[in-house]
């Protein structure tokens, strides 16, 4: 199984606002950027849309280290929440509606096509992926400006 490294990240001018996003592949040292950018969303949807456009990239079943600066994200995945959302009818433990079932549900079904592994990194640091992936993010919402 090829292991591929997955950078991304999402950003957004108001939330909601217009956004963008990046996702950067890494394959043995080739890199592929699949970025864009929607109108009117919110932060949060760009962060997903980040995932699911860079796991929709691949074309076949991989081994994938997903980073993200995104709490949201990766803590979904990591603490078990979104096993609860489903199992809760996409409610949240305090009764409420899961925001972007939409995205989850997509999301879901792509991370069952391969072996992944969400890692969490700090937001603005010293991470070059992470950094990158901002600068391409923000650049694509501001082509809508």
């Amino acid at each position: 199984m090829k292991e591929v490294t997955l950078y991304t990240d999402g950003a957004c001018s108001g939330n909601p606002g217009a956004g963008g996003y990046c996702a950067i592949l890494i394959y043995k040292g080739i890199e592929k950027v699949v970025c864009g950018s929607e109108r009117e969303t919110t932060n949060n949807r760009m962060e997903l849309i980040a995932v699911i456009n860079g796991l929709k990239a691949l074309k076949e079943k991989c081994a994938v280290k997903i980073y993200s600066d995104s709490q949201y994200v990766v803590d979904a995945f990591n603490k078990g929440w979104l096993k609860e959302w489903v199992s809760k009818n996409w409610r949240t433990a305090g009764k409420g509606d899961v925001k972007n079932v939409d995205l989850w549900q997509e999301l879901l079904s792509l991370t069952d096509n391969h072996v992944v592994e969400f890692i969490k990194v700090k937001g603005h640091a010293d991470n070059e992926y992470n950094n990158r992936c901002d600068k391409i993010a923000v650049s694509e919402y501001k082509k809508l400006q």
